[in-house]
């Protein structure tokens, strides 16, 4: 038996309707320049914060011991970088756009599509050779002006705006 191309089922597509009603995470491939991201975050003060108060209170060299916080403050933020990717998701529904984050504290931001103002795609120099962008949706209002959502595949952050503004230029026209 053999299997025909109208046989098989179509590919997902991250913004059709039956695709939309679950959360969907951030590709895996964006987990490494998160982490290095948090983990350079957390080697900075730890370098410089624990350097100091080691050549302070205990009297050694300033450099061995803000090297050896450096490298653990990588270490660790890193570690947090990987968990904290894993736990960013979207959705877009028919009640508009929302992204989730966190864990231990979660927070849900949605984005209703009659608040949406203009679309914008960044992609830094790592992102493009990753193939990723970050999804900036500026709303009205005061209070969040964008809602930025980093490190989604270029595929799916395209999908999303050009859906996103059709979907206004809709409400627009009524």
């Amino acid at each position: 038996m053999t299997d025909s191309p109208a046989a098989s089922p179509p590919p997902l597509d991250p913004v059709a309707p039956a695709a939309t009603a679950d959360w969907h995470p951030l590709p895996a491939r964006g987990a490494l320049l998160h982490a290095l991201g948090v983990g350079f975050a957390f080697a900075l003060p730890a370098t410089f914060g624990v350097g100091l108060l080691a050549s302070a209170l205990l009297e050694v060299s300033r450099l061995p011991a803000g090297i050896v916080a450096g490298l653990a403050g990588l270490a660790l933020g890193a570690l947090v970088g990987r968990l904290r990717h894993r736990r960013i998701g979207w959705k877009l529904d028919a009640d508009g756009f929302a992204t989730r984050r966190g864990g231990l504290w979660r927070t849900e931001t949605l984005v209703p599509v009659s608040r949406v103002q203009h679309l914008d795609l960044e992609r830094g120099p790592l992102e493009r050779r990753l193939g990723l962008a970050t999804l900036v949706v500026h709303t009205a209002g005061t209070r969040m002006a964008a809602v930025k959502l980093p490190l989604l595949a270029l595929d799916d952050a395209e999908a999303l705006r050009a859906h996103l503004a059709r979907q206004v230029e809709a409400d627009d026209a009524l």
